[in-house]
């Protein structure tokens, strides 16, 4: 085995173990809270529904290349192919669209009750379900197609006509077909971290915004103890990491189908920075997440009981 196969093998590893453990760590977090009898917020099942997802995203993707990096081959047949890349694609889609509803939910919490989102508050927790139901509805559905594409190795060690992913091979596609799928696959990329940097955006703006009406309670506090400035940075924290993270892995996998030979590099590189960000995602989640939701929790009752510190925003 090289130095470098040995590299990548103990890095998948230390990722997989820790995106395992990480995301163990999250679901019992909140099993135990469902348990204890505490008042449960909206947003923890949006959080527990992402749990999951990036818990399938590491599996799914972490195991099958920490063995191949460590030389095992022809360990899959054709049929858990499909299912590995099949299922790993719609938990990565679920895990976009969770943190997408994960960041609007909480826009319409911070709102004024005056303006049009704050109006939503009374009913947005009640199609908090069904909106992730739709989820992983849309996402079964549009991956549907990912099957088809995958196939085993040793199937095809002897033919043309596919292209090897380390411990898989892709089918060959029409060039119209690829690139169809690539838009396809990039635009729903492009809409969810779009909708996220926007919900983000904007939660910083009311926070700001906030802040300014309220100083005078902050007056002998720092900029940096403020509850507003610990939302604000919690916020940034957790969707600039999410974007550049998941950004970088779009770009790469959107290549890589239009390299004509076998990049093992750019395999690695996708599979890793699509991993990276399921596997940190609940140390972020349990440090930062209950600052922004118990700040969120805080404005919304400072709106219902007409105190009048967010509605004057």
């Amino acid at each position: 085995m090289s130095s470098l196969n040995l590299t990548m093998g103990i890095m998948f590893l230390s990722q997989t173990a820790l995106g395992v453990l990480g995301n163990c760590a999250c679901l019992g977090y909140f099993i135990l809270t469902d348990f204890s009898g505490r008042r449960v917020k909206p947003t923890d099942l949006i959080v527990k529904h992402l749990t999951w997802a990036n818990f399938m995203v590491v599996l799914f993707k972490g195991i099958p290349q920490t063995m191949a990096a460590f030389g095992m081959s022809y360990f899959l047949d054709d049929i858990l192919c499909k299912l590995i890349f099949y299922f790993h694609r719609v938990a990565r889609g679920v895990s976009l669209g969770s943190t997408s509803l994960l960041s609007v939910f909480q826009v319409i919490t911070i709102s004024p009750s005056n303006t049009k989102w704050g109006q939503l508050k009374l009913r947005a927790p009640k199609v908090i379900g069904s909106s992730l139901g739709l989820c992983w509805a849309l996402q079964l559905l549009i991956n549907a197609c990912v099957p088809t594409t995958v196939t085993d190795i040793l199937g095809t060690k002897n033919s043309t006509g596919f292209r090897d992913v380390v411990y898989c091979a892709i089918v060959e596609i029409p060039s119209l077909t690829r690139i169809f799928y690539s838009i396809l696959f990039a635009s729903i990329d492009v809409v969810c971290l779009g909708i996220m940097t926007w919900a983000s955006g904007s939660m910083v703006l009311m926070l700001t915004k906030h802040k300014q009406r309220v100083q005078h309670i902050h007056s002998s506090l720092s900029p940096q103890s403020s509850p507003e400035a610990r939302a604000t940075q919690s916020i940034l924290a957790l969707v600039s990491s999410f974007v550049l993270l998941y950004m970088i892995s779009s770009i790469l996998g959107l290549c890589y189908p239009f390299f004509d030979v076998t990049a093992r590099w750019l395999v690695n590189a996708s599979v890793a920075m699509s991993a990276c960000f399921p596997a940190f995602c609940p140390f972020l989640l349990l440090s930062q997440y209950t600052k922004v939701s118990n700040f969120c929790c805080t404005c919304s009752y400072e709106t219902t009981h007409g105190l009048g510190v967010v509605g004057e925003l």
